[in-house]
């Protein structure tokens, strides 16, 4: 470019490069490393921040749960005692120990049926409370029994399980329904007294009793008995009176031969005296029943002609015991019984969570399936029930942690003569490891060993909600 004097102008002189060298990168990493630095301090701050709020949580774990697992090993390798060391001697002790041994069987028989069933009651519970109209009371019903302590549900089924059907429920019922196929004997005490015409049946027929001699028509029979409380005579039961003789038929009385207050006269109907009403009189001849009456209200019977000549017996129907009910709490199903109050408990759990489950299934899927005609049971078995897998995995696992530990309706419920029998392992490390014959180490080792039994099953648990969280 020209100036205004004709010279030319000198060229622009280029801006200085940028210095090489050590000053000049010194220059450039400054604020970069100045960056690195603070985030670094900010990680260090985040970290101290996370075990600041972690640390009470790791104080609490370590206290309760980290220093008595280790110190439940450590014990276990010592005698009763505590000052000599044993090794391995307890857990040997634990192999050779019979109560031990019914504890883990009893405890396997708890993992496989409880949740199981508890399970399996949640799932139809949660299906079919969709479909009744007052759902939500029922479930609230089934719910309910959560609420209720483990003591006071054992103290509960302790008496429905009771023997006596006058106070236990389980019996009362199941009494109820046996009585109405197979009604019990008004005379289950009932036998023949002194110089009594009538003797004990033998063989095939014993619990009853027959007479001593053939009977012969137009001859009135005496059949006395004694044994049974006035009170405990049939309603209606009227005062005994001689049969009167009746050509070509046996007549005879069947009676209490017992007068209140003593004076009556054996083996003859005195008039303070009960017939014995509704007893079965059969007339054999050759080992054959002939004929066969029901007394009257007086304790009177009429036989036909046919009797003529055989013998009368009171077949072993007429004493035969009022039926007990089950026992319950014996030694062969106490287990059972146990298991179906904690059904009874946790039932209501697993239904609340599988119902839970239940509402987050597309219902667009179960509707089309009935479209392309599935019935409601392939509906269930190949999509709700497969939809539900991971709630029915939860709910199974919980219950199997849950049971694997279980001891306080084992010790309310089961009575003392049979606890050895409904022994599991939580109520065995308590029975070793406290009373006269405390073991504190053998108590110790059985708690390791429950330890390692639950462990699996918890391992199993974090690795299903791992792969959960992956999805």
């Amino acid at each position: 470019m020209a100036a205004s004097d004709g010279t030319a102008a000198p060229a622009a002189v280029p801006a200085p490069a940028a210095r090489s060298g050590r000053g000049g990168d010194r220059g450039r990493e400054r604020p970069g490393g100045t960056g690195r630095t603070s985030l670094s301090r900010q990680a260090r701050r985040r970290r101290l921040v996370a075990a600041a709020f972690l640390l009470p949580s790791l104080v609490l774990l370590g206290a309760l749960v980290v220093h008595p697992i280790g110190y439940s090993v450590w014990r276990s390798l010592f005698d009763r005692s505590g000052e000599v060391f044993v090794g391995g001697g307890n857990y040997a002790e634990l192999l050779r120990d019979d109560a031990v041994r019914t504890a883990v069987e009893n405890t396997a028989v708890w993992v496989v049926f409880a949740p199981a069933v508890a399970t399996a009651l949640g799932l139809v519970f949660a299906v079919l409370t969709e479909r009744v109209r007052w759902g939500t009371a029922f479930k609230l019903l089934v719910f309910m029994p959560m609420a209720i302590s483990m003591l006071a549900a054992g103290i509960i089924f302790r008496l429905v399980y009771d023997h006596d059907p006058d106070r236990g429920v389980a019996n009362a019922v199941w009494v109820g329904v046996h009585d109405t196929f197979a009604p019990a004997s008004a005379f289950p005490r009932a036998r023949p007294g002194r110089d009594s015409p009538l003797v004990p049946e033998e063989g095939a027929a014993a619990g009853g009793f027959a007479t001593r001699e053939p009977v012969r028509a137009g001859t009135p029979v005496l059949l006395p008995l004694v044994g049974v409380a006035p009170d405990a005579l049939p309603e209606g039961t009227r005062p005994a009176r001689t049969a009167p003789a009746e050509p070509g038929k046996v007549t005879g009385t069947a009676w209490q031969d017992f007068t209140r207050g003593g004076g009556g006269r054996p083996n003859a109907v005195d008039a303070s005296e009960s017939g014995f009403a509704g007893m079965r009189v059969e007339a054999v001849r050759d080992g054959r029943v002939v004929d066969s009456a029901t007394t009257r209200a007086d304790g009177t019977f009429t036989l036909s002609g046919k009797a003529d000549g055989a013998l009368l017996r009171l077949p072993a129907s007429n004493f035969r015991e009022a039926y007990a009910g089950v026992e319950w709490l014996g030694p062969a199903l106490v287990t059972p019984a146990v298991i179906g109050a904690y059904v009874w408990m946790w039932a209501g759990f697993a239904m609340v969570l599988i119902a839970a489950g239940l509402a987050a299934v597309p219902r667009e899927l179960l509707e089309a399936a009935r479209v392309d005609g599935a019935s409601e049971w392939q509906v269930f078995r190949r999509i709700t029930v497969p939809l539900l897998a991971p709630v029915l995995a939860v709910v199974l696992v919980t219950l199997v942690i849950n049971v694997m530990k279980i001891f306080d309706l084992v010790f309310v419920i089961a009575p003392g003569s049979v606890q050895d029998d409904a022994n599991v392992l939580a109520l065995q490390l308590y029975r070793t490891s406290f009373g006269t014959s405390a073991d504190a180490g053998l108590g110790s080792a059985i708690a390791v060993l429950l330890l390692v039994l639950v462990v699996p099953v918890m391992l199993y648990n974090i690795r299903r909600m791992r792969r959960e969280a992956r999805r």
